[in-house]
């Protein structure tokens, strides 16, 4: 407890800060939320140690307001620890923790509207159903037009014109606050296999020992994953903890809150980008205040002021969207585990392809393995087989019988054979192909010119539906020309994305009622839950998707899951793309069969003999992880060793260039650690920004950060440039 008049050095959330020093007007704790001003801007901080600035006392302002509430020592720590690994500022990992500052102030006053479900409507347009989407999203909770414009991400102007044709409503201009006092209890009508139940009693067990513990939930897609970790969510529950249940947030699908609901008798409070400023407020508020102990959130829920927290369950442990690449740089599984570490609670990863870094955690005795071989309900796995494409061309399609176009198909006729077999028995099929929009490539037959995005180094996707081409970087959209603007001789569109595919099904299976599932298609989860529902109803034939299709979606009578381009991503140039190309076709593969009929999976590829294809129709995982392991091992390369990769961004490509000499020739020596750069980034532009990238590699026990940190120290960066910092990264673009 520091007294009333003492100085105390206040951690703010901003990016630059390790605390400024601030007299306390009353006494306050270690951790306790304060509210102090910067060149008369409030900010709201915490009591992160006692004052050592050095300032005369005069000259230190006193801290405007004390809260009665804190976060514990422990989160000061983890805090501390994580900004030691990851670089960031402590200010910077605070600001994740503090991420609705306005949950300190009261309700403001202001319009909010609500959707009319009455109102008749003959024609509803895409950004019309994105507003309602929005509401239903956040269960018709009235909104402001800011909020209604940021969930649902359409311009003023359509919301002005539906509150104006009467599809929005004014309500009351207050903002109520809302209470999450859900009464959980186990319903009592999930019995586990024995399987199950001896995965839930080992970690039933550490969860009534304490202390700190971390167990893969190993099983394969179907198995039952979900309910051994609810098993365990019931006891860390019932003990008096609060529990946290992370996952991608693609899974966090109706299906599943309603798996949650039958289980505990009662929604879960669920956390994600799509909330409104005031549930965000009220749900940081309940967490803070003991009152929500059990959510179901994204990885940024890892970071809410938790109390008392008892367990975190990470689903999906391996999927890329765990890490976080723009707001500071950090992995939330390797987080969660840190917090609990610290905290000395256990934490469950669940997984049906665990990432290698889990593996050998495994293989160094830190991880418990627990596994799961069996579908849960006896549900048969799927059969998985190649389709050579340098035996089994694609076949050509025409768009319509009446015209000459002749197009270049993707799907093989042996896959047309097994679409047209499954859909005579009323089945339903999926075709995976994880590249958005129609043609990839829009090039000149003569001269070469390909469109290309002015202000990154990617080129422009040809988008049917939008009629425009896209750049996928940074949304930037151009007109199709029709004439190359080099030489005025035709331009082509070479490559396939879903779709061409779609077109393709059209064309050959003319009355298959088809849907399209990307980031273009499902803008928001409303749009995503109204397909889950017509493919549950039988109204759908043949969906064709992105990674979107992947995770954690259920459907009985889908029994065909055709994949286009198997050998799409098996030679990047990042050392993890064979183990993410063999996660992301096993979770595909895994939508195949899981109801009564089993289920087939046909992979069309040129590299029949590739590792991966082979493993994954062999459905040899383990095989797969020890060879691509081994060879990780060999170049050193994580988990065997460490990489920090350091990215310099710039406007001018002169000052860019200027500022990586500068680094270049402050390059510390290093025992055991070897820096690489610069060298231009693969995309060289993004947003308009230039970029240059370092690597520093070390051996697994190198101590890569004190080495960075001292180094930057030695430069001074100009305003002009950014510097990024991504420990052991997994994005290399």
């Amino acid at each position: 407890m520091f007294k009333s008049g003492t100085i105390v050095k206040v951690l703010l959330p901003n990016v630059v800060n390790a605390g400024y020093d601030y007299r306390l007007t009353a006494d306050a704790d270690l951790g306790t939320f304060v509210r102090v001003t910067v060149m008369n801007r409030p900010y709201i901080g915490v009591v992160y140690g006692i004052g050592d600035s050095g300032l005369e006392e005069n000259k230190i302002k006193n801290v405007s307001k004390i809260f009665p509430s804190k976060l514990s020592v422990c989160d000061l720590q983890w805090i501390k620890k994580m900004s030691d690994w990851t670089l960031m500022a402590p200010g910077a990992v605070l600001r994740l923790i503090i991420n609705v500052p306005d949950a300190f102030d009261e309700p403001r006053t202001e319009q909010l509207y609500a959707y009319n479900y009455e109102h008749t409507e003959k024609k509803i347009t895409e950004s019309r159903q994105m507003v309602i989407d929005a509401f239903d999203l956040n269960d018709n909770e009235p909104m402001s037009v800011s909020d209604i414009q940021n969930i649902s991400r359409v311009s003023v102007g359509v919301i002005k014109t539906m509150i104006a044709r009467g599809m929005l409503t004014p309500v009351a201009s207050r903002q109520m606050v809302q209470t999450f006092a859900y009464d959980y209890k186990d319903m009592g009508n999930i019995t586990l296999n024995d399987e199950q139940q001896s995965a839930a009693d080992k970690i039933g067990a550490d969860i009534a020992r304490g202390g700190f513990s971390v167990n893969l939930l190993d099983g394969i897609t179907g198995s039952g994953k979900t309910q051994v970790y609810f098993d365990a969510a019931w006891r860390a529950y019932s003990a008096g903890k609060s529990v946290l249940l992370m996952m991608p947030e693609i899974a966090l699908t109706t299906q599943f809150i309603k798996r949650f609901e039958s289980r505990f008798g009662a929604p879960p409070v669920v956390w994600h980008s799509n909330l409104t400023a005031a549930r965000r407020r009220d749900i940081w508020r309940g967490v803070l205040n003991g009152e929500i102990r059990m959510l179901v959130g994204t990885r940024s829920a890892l970071f809410l002021p938790w109390q008392d927290l008892g367990l975190i369950v990470v689903d999906e442990e391996h999927d890329s969207s765990y890490k976080q690449e723009d707001m500071g740089n950090y992995h939330g599984r390797d987080m969660a585990i840190l917090r609990a570490k610290l905290s000395n609670f256990p934490v469950i990863l669940a997984s049906a392809t665990p990432s290698e870094e889990t593996v050998h955690n495994i293989e160094m005795g830190r991880f418990g393995h627990l596994v799961l071989r069996s579908r849960y309900g006896g549900a048969e796995l799927p059969t998985i087989e190649t389709i050579d494409l340098r035996e089994h061309r694609p076949v050509e399609y025409r768009i319509d019988s009446n015209t000459e176009d002749v197009r270049t198909g993707a799907l093989s006729q042996k896959l047309c054979d097994e679409i047209a077999n499954t859909l005579d028995k009323h089945q339903q099929v999926m075709l995976f192909i994880n590249r958005r929009g129609f043609a990839p490539i829009v090039q000149c037959k003569k001269c070469g010119w390909v469109a290309t995005c002015p202000d990154c180094s990617v080129g422009m996707t040809y988008h049917k539906k939008l009629g425009k081409l896209l750049c996928h970087i940074c949304g930037r959209t151009m007109t199709l020309p029709e004439k190359c603007p080099d030489c005025s001789n035709d331009v082509s569109m070479r490559g396939v994305g879903l779709e061409k595919v779609e077109e393709e099904i059209h064309a050959k299976f003319p009355g298959a009622r088809t849907a399209l599932v990307s980031s273009d298609t499902m803008m928001s989860r409303g749009a995503l839950e109204r397909l889950v529902a017509k493919m549950e109803n039988g109204e759908l034939d043949v969906i064709i998707g992105t990674q979107i299709l992947a995770k954690g979606h259920h459907f009985p009578n889908l029994t065909l899951v055709g994949v286009v381009d198997a050998d799409m991503g098996l030679f990047g140039t990042d050392f993890r793309s064979a183990e993410h190309t063999f996660q992301q076709l096993f979770q595909v593969a895994g939508r195949a069969g899981r109801g009564k009929v089993p289920g087939r999976v046909m992979l069309q590829t040129y590299q029949p003999e590739h590792p991966v294809i082979t493993a994954i129709c062999a459905g040899n995982r383990d095989e797969f992880l020890r060879g691509d392991m081994d060879a990780r091992r060999v170049a050193k390369m994580p988990p065997f060793g460490q990489l920090i990769a350091i990215i310099i961004e710039a406007k001018k490509e002169s000052v860019l260039k200027k500022f990586c000499d500068d680094l270049s020739n402050s390059i510390p020596g290093a025992n055991g650690a070897k820096i690489m750069g610069p060298v231009m980034a693969q995309i060289y532009q993004v947003r308009g920004w230039y970029r240059m990238r370092f690597l520093v590699a070390g051996d697994e026990r190198a101590a890569l950060q004190p080495l960075v940190k001292m180094w930057l120290a030695r430069v001074s960066v100009p305003a002009n440039v950014r510097v990024k910092i991504d420990v052991n990264p997994q994005n290399f673009m």
